[in-house]
């Protein structure tokens, strides 16, 4: 892996952060080089990681071991909180076990305090023979791959899709609903879909998440979906009723991803916005 010898690198490219992530097919070991990085925005996190979640998502397998390797770097007060939950969610959907290596003082002191909040095991390791070490020692998962149980059905999924055609909306009510993992992630996205197939057009996506719950694992699977949906089906997005958890999740992703996230309090203030967005259509038309 190619070492960035610049003490403060920020706004990476795709191409310099592809530099930073190798994967090691045989160990199946994701490494990840923090080398001589400074991340000093929250902005610069969500960019990383969505590239990393890229990469993942490439290699065809959900399921690594991570060596991060954090010598001469930094990551500021301001992006700590993003790069924490990125972090956790990037593990809790792809992790078979984690280690770190070679911190300074400072970034060792964030992460075990990090640790110490959300209950993890920092692993953090003096050199980078150690962390691969550590990580030969850990059982794999893919031999045994997880089959998550499914916690609900098409029919559980219907009634909560419906399409406004004389609107141009459909309705997504995600209200009370949790995902717990990918494969509720995966089983109503599969539906929404076919749903939109059917209709053979595009539409404004109404989201209703009033007490909706993506739990930590479920929530790249999530982003993905949602993404992908959005890039092949929506003529825009409004969201409402998120809570505080998932509004953060959504505008720390529409950071890096240039999107708006159109998050508004009530159903009538998001068609209202629906309304503005058809109307700013109109106009650049």
């Amino acid at each position: 892996m190619t070492h960035i010898a610049e003490s403060r690198q920020t706004n990476l490219s795709a191409e310099q952060i592809d530099d930073r992530v190798s994967f090691h097919d045989e160990a199946q070991v994701m490494e990840v080089d923090f080398t001589n990085l400074h991340l000093s925005s929250q902005a610069e996190v969500n960019a990383f990681y969505d590239r990393i979640e890229d990469r993942i998502a490439a290699t065809g397998e959900d399921q690594w071991f991570f060596a991060v390797n954090y010598f001469n770097s930094r990551i500021d007060p301001d992006a700590w909180f993003a790069f924490a939950r990125r972090g956790k969610t990037l593990n809790m959907a792809h992790s078979m076990g984690s280690v770190r290596f070679d911190a300074s003082e400072e970034t060792r002191r964030q992460i075990e305090n990090a640790a110490g909040t959300d209950a993890f095991d920092p692993n953090l390791l003096a050199t980078r023979d150690d962390a691969f070490a550590r990580l030969k020692s850990l059982p794999s998962r893919r031999i045994h791959r997880i089959e998550y149980t499914p916690n609900c059905t098409v029919e559980d999924f219907a009634p909560r899709i419906t399409f406004l055609p004389d609107a141009d909306i459909m309705d997504v009510d995600f209200s009370g609903f949790t995902f717990h993992h990918s494969r509720d992630v995966n089983d109503f996205y599969d539906h929404i879909e076919e749903r939109i197939k059917e209709t053979d057009r595009k539409w404004y996506f109404l989201i209703n998440y009033n007490g909706c719950q993506i739990m930590p694992e479920a929530w790249v699977h999530y982003a993905r979906r949602g993404k992908a949906l959005n890039i092949a089906a929506s003529l825009g997005s409004v969201r409402y009723a998120t809570g505080s958890e998932t509004e953060e999740e959504i505008r720390q992703r529409a950071q890096s991803q240039d999107f708006r996230p159109n998050i508004r309090n009530t159903r009538e203030e998001a068609i209202a916005r629906i309304d503005e967005m058809k109307a700013e259509a109109a106009h650049a038309g």
